[in-house]
């Protein structure tokens, strides 16, 4: 791959930069399945690798973004490189960014911008359709990657620490963990990567990947709005989130879902019991 960095030539592929997180690449599955069917066998990706790779069957390569090689797109330093066509999925309020990429991209550059503001867009529009409506006027057909929904037999509870205190805490959800468990309903407590300490029964997965495999059996994810939210969603997963700062028209996982709104912490541990009980068909117990 270094080789694309080192030659002096018109590369014929298409270079799609995506600047997002995890949710951010979540989020963008129909874009990536949108430009892998358009652009064909000449789609490559450059972004942070770990998030990508979870979609990987839409690109040719993915390249990370978070290697120094790749700084030159972002410098004022003069270069060779070109691709037939660069596309950037971000934000570039300013149009700073395309400015600079437009000297890589010999066909005019595709932006794509990532997520709507309340300011400018008065009304609300899911991120996934937001980016779609803006391949149109590229010419570009925009296609809706359905997902397939998985059983709802369990629960999986996902407390990443460190949250703001007015979002629905650790201890919450280890009440609820609790709760659950003495009601007999099959329940995992996902901690997040970077957990030291742990409660006794709780999961931890290192690796994305791995983490998409432990999703493919299915489950109710409950969790505040986190990247691992979307992951779940895009998954399969059925999604309960809690949302605290962001307006969930706007930002709830794809899929099926539920969003809980936690206004002034008003969310209690019963409501979140009752939502899991509904969506599993249990009446009470």
């Amino acid at each position: 791959h270094n080789k694309i960095l080192s030659m002096k030539t018109e590369n014929k592929e298409v270079l799609l930069i995506h600047m997002g997180g995890l949710g951010d690449v979540c989020l963008s599955e129909s874009l990536f399945f949108s430009l892998s069917r358009h652009f064909r066998d000449s789609l490559i990706a450059c972004g942070i690798r770990r998030f990508i790779n979870l979609f990987s069957d839409y690109f040719i390569r993915i390249e990370n973004i978070e290697s120094a090689k790749w700084l030159f797109l972002f410098s004022q330093k003069p270069s060779d490189i070109t691709w037939k066509r660069i596309i950037f999925t971000g934000k570039d309020r300013h149009g700073s960014l395309r400015t600079r990429l437009e000297r890589f991209s010999r066909d005019p550059i595709i932006f794509i911008d990532m997520y709507p503001e309340a300011p400018k867009d008065p009304t609300p529009v899911h991120v996934e359709d937001y980016q779609l409506r803006q391949l149109v006027k590229y010419n570009i057909e925009p296609h809706r990657k359905e997902i397939v929904p998985l059983k709802t037999d369990r629960v999986i509870l996902y407390p990443e620490r460190g949250f703001k205190k007015e979002k629905w805490g650790y201890d919450n959800f280890v009440e609820l963990y609790r709760m659950l468990m003495d009601k007999g309903v099959p329940t995992l407590l996902l901690e997040s990567f970077d957990t030291v300490k742990t409660i006794e029964g709780s999961v931890i997965i290192r690796e994305l990947n791995d983490v998409k495999d432990f999703f493919s059996e299915g489950g109710i994810f409950v969790s505040n709005d986190s990247g691992m939210a979307h992951l779940a969603g895009a998954c399969g997963l059925y999604t309960v989130t809690i949302f605290t700062d962001f307006d969930p028209y706007v930002w709830h996982p794809r899929g099926r879902n539920i969003s809980l709104i936690n206004k002034n912490s008003e969310i209690e541990t019963g409501m979140v019991i009752e939502t899991i009980y509904k969506i599993m068909g249990i009446h009470g117990k």
